[in-house]
């Protein structure tokens, strides 16, 4: 059995955005297919980093501080990752995590009930 035989592929099942934006006060503006529009916080974003260094890859435990993310923190540059997500280069020097659109949906909608 090979390395790959042991991985589970996910197929992405969200849509991309049709806009991504760069808003006022640091605000991330993002509209879903559909027309729905969501502002997110540049700070919860950063806060919420999907990569190894901000989660134990292990556990999932989140091991970023809150507290240690500047208030004034901001995207420098975002750039697409292929077809499935957006890399986010910050103003304090990260630049690791990759945000699916399933990740940035979960993120960015209210959950139904």
């Amino acid at each position: 059995m090979g390395l790959l035989d042991r991985v589970s592929f996910r197929k992405q099942s969200t849509d991309p955005p049709e806009s991504v934006d760069l808003g006022e006060k640091g605000l991330l503006r993002i509209v879903w297919p559909g027309g729905r529009e969501v502002s997110v916080a540049s700070l919860a974003l950063r806060d919420a980093c999907p990569c190894a260094g901000c989660v134990e890859e292990g556990t999932g435990r989140k091991i970023l501080e809150r507290g240690s993310i500047p208030l004034d923190i901001h995207p420098v540059e975002i750039e697409p990752v292929g077809n499935y997500a957006l890399k986010f280069h910050w103003s304090d020097g990260h630049d690791t995590g990759i945000y699916s659109w399933t990740y940035l949906r979960e993120l960015t909608l209210p959950e139904k009930t």
